[in-house]
Order: structure tokens, then sequence, then C-alpha cells
């Protein structure tokens, strides 16, 4: 790898470290925290000189509490968020012990889904950021546990330091758990099984390929969602490596260009605008919008909004700021936007029908259905499923 495993030569990078539960918690002893202090001593030291900044996405809240309140077997989701009302402060108490004798200042954030798809919410907490990054400090995030729900969940943290790593512009993802990497097959159950060092996102393997960790994790997560995130995070241009955490000295010698576990390269140094990165990302459409022929040319080709004249079928249930998919009139992917019509004012204005759609235009709905600059266009390696 070299020194080539960021964007720019000679730019100090923003980096986002992802570590486990695998990497954090043992299942009887809570909290490992040697691994929390030696990844404090390695953020320490790059950032002595070979990073610019650092994003701890941290997962073990919930285990560390489960073990703090003697919770055991499977646990409700009330049971959940209780443990991680305890084991929050356990694990920022283990972080902030072990940065600030390295001299580092750690600051807790904790996002909920809503967080994300309120666009409002997602920029506030885009300059909560950029603030405690510019005053030195180690973000630590996490889900808000104890108070989302199954409903608005993220997942799991593998996909939180996606979103993270997309809505901070970062140089690198670093997923950090309890294996080496991808594997040809499950490495666990197939001796044959090799690591694969690098993949283009064309080339992840499938999710039931990759191996789970190897000692009952209490996480959510697993390789299939770090395939997910990779490929999400790769879709808009930020290199992703998926590596063992519990190595010492695991991210010096992996920023020293050592071939360690499996790096996914992204699909283009050029990523697309931050707003049609967040329409793509932060929410899952609720519904779906084909259009005629002329207005796919107008949206796709003209650089035009999608007025309802040019909708030939609405399905699915969403109002007026929810996010649908687009359609070409054979069922071609025109990727996602954000409508400005809620479906049952469209069934009544799509198409031809002038007069009734002056009038709802008339009594407060937008001209457009959906604005130029609420779409954002189909990527490549773009997973409907994992939109």
């Amino acid at each position: 790898m070299g020194d080539s495993w960021h964007r720019e030569r000679g730019k100090r990078p923003r980096v986002v470290v992802k570590l486990g539960s695998a990497v954090l918690t043992h299942p009887r002893r809570g909290l490992r925290e040697e691994v929390i202090g030696e990844t404090a001593e390695q953020l320490a030291n790059l950032g002595a000189g070979r990073v610019r900044d650092v994003i701890v996405v941290s997962s073990g809240a919930i285990a560390a509490g489960r073990k703090a309140l003697g919770l055991t077997g499977t646990l409700s989701l009330s049971r959940k968020q209780a443990a991680a009302a305890a084991g929050q402060p356990l694990l920022m108490e283990a972080w902030t012990r072990s940065l600030s004798r390295r001299g580092l200042q750690a600051a807790q954030v904790l996002l909920t889904h809503e967080d994300i798809a309120s666009r409002s919410r997602y920029l506030a907490a885009r300059d909560t950021f950029e603030a405690l990054l510019e005053a030195g400090a180690v973000p630590v995030v996490n889900e808000n546990d104890t108070v989302a729900t199954a409903e608005i969940r993220m997942g799991d943290n593998d996909h939180l330091a996606a979103l993270v790593a997309l809505m901070l512009h970062a140089d690198h993802l670093f997923l950090l758990t309890d294996t080496d990497g991808l594997f040809t097959a499950d490495p666990h159950r197939d001796p044959t099984a090799r690591r694969i060092p690098i993949l283009g996102p064309a080339d992840l393997v499938e999710d039931q390929q990759a191996g789970q960790s190897h000692r009952g994790s209490p996480g959510s997560g697993g390789m299939a969602s770090k395939i997910r995130a990779a490929r999400l995070a790769a879709r808009f241009g930020i290199p992703v490596t998926v590596a063992r955490g519990d190595r010492e000295r695991c991210l010096e010698d992996l920023l020293a260009g050592k071939d360690l576990g499996t790096r996914v390269l992204p699909l283009s140094d050029r990523p697309p605008p931050s707003r049609q990165v967040w329409i793509a990302t932060a929410r899952r459409p609720v519904g779906e919008i084909r259009l005629d022929a002329g207005a796919v040319l107008a949206l796709t080709v003209r650089g035009k909004s999608l007025l309802p004249a040019g909708v030939e079928e609405v399905r699915g249930e969403f109002r007026a700021g929810d996010l649908v998919r687009l359609r070409g009139p054979g069922g071609e992917d025109l990727g996602v936007g954000i409508t400005g019509w809620d479906a049952v004012s469209l069934i009544e204005g799509k198409g031809t029908h002038r007069d009734r759609r002056r009038e709802l235009v008339k009594a407060g709905l937008p001209p457009e259905v959906v604005h130029r600059d609420d779409w954002s266009p189909p990527y490549p390696g773009d997973s409907e499923e994992g939109t």
C-alpha cells in the first residue's frame, strides 16, 4: 500500500476509526480497557503528525451495561436500552481516562437515526463535529441506544461509522474487528479460506462468505455489516480498511502501509456534492414514482426538476418531505429524491390533468414534485436495498 492509502499525497488526512464490541468487550469481563488504552496510545501517536483529525466510533455500551446490571440471556428492547444507559458512562469513562493520559480530550457524541434523516439536525451535528475537531478534541461516537427504538435504529455501528465518515468528508474509514479482514470464505469453517488484501467496490464478496467474529460477539454487526458499510463508503469516494483491532499497533501499521486486513478501494476520488450524498444515504425510500420518457430526459440530461406532468404512476403511501425512488417508464432506476407532494395529491395531479394540477399548486403544493436540488442519481455500485 505504501503511503497512498489516502486520497491526496502530502495531505494530513481525516480518519474515522470504528471499534466493534468484539474488540472492546469480553463476554465475561465486560470492557477490555487494555484495548481502549492501546488504541488511545496509537491515536495520540497518529495525531502527533500523521493524521489531521481522528473520529472514534465506539461500540461496547450495551455489553458494558449488561455486565454492570447483571443482565443475562436474550435482552428485550427496553432491557437493551437500560443496558445502554448504564454502559454508556462506563464506556466514556474508559475512553476519557485513556485519552487524557495521552494528553487528548474525549468528547461524547450520541446520534440517532433522526439526527441523520433531518437535514437541519444533520447539519447541526456536522457543525458540532467540526467545532470539536477544531478545538483538538477526539469525538467518541455511538448510537443513542437509550432512546432509539427498533423502528428508527441505524442498524449497527458499522453503518453509523460509514455515515459519520460521509458527513465529515473523511479520507479513510477503518473498521476494526477481531478477524484479520475479509476472506474468500468463512475462515472458521473453511480451512482453505484466504484473506483478501484489496477489493474494488464491484468485487465485494457475498455477505455470507465473510465469516463472523470468532467468539460470539455481543454486538449487532459482524462481517456482513462491515461489507455493507464498506460498500456504502466506497460508493461515495471513501476508502475503507477492515482489520483486526486488538492487534498491537494495528492503526500505526496500517497507516505505514503494511499488508494487514482488507482494503476496499473507492469508486471515485471525486465524491458527489454533500447534499446528494445525504439524500442518497440518510433515509430509506418509502414510495416510488414512475416518470415518462420526457420527464426522464428533463431530469437526467437537461438538469430540470420533476414536474407533476411527467409522472406516470405513483406507488406507496408517502407524505411531502419523504424520500421516494424514481424510475423510468421501463422501471430503470433513476435514483432517489425528496418529494414536495404527498402520494394522494400526486395521484390527482399527475400527467395531463392540468386544471386539477393548477388547483393543487394554488392550494399550496410546490410546482415541482422533486426539485432538481433534492434529487440524487444512482451511482456506480449503488444497491437499492442498501439505500
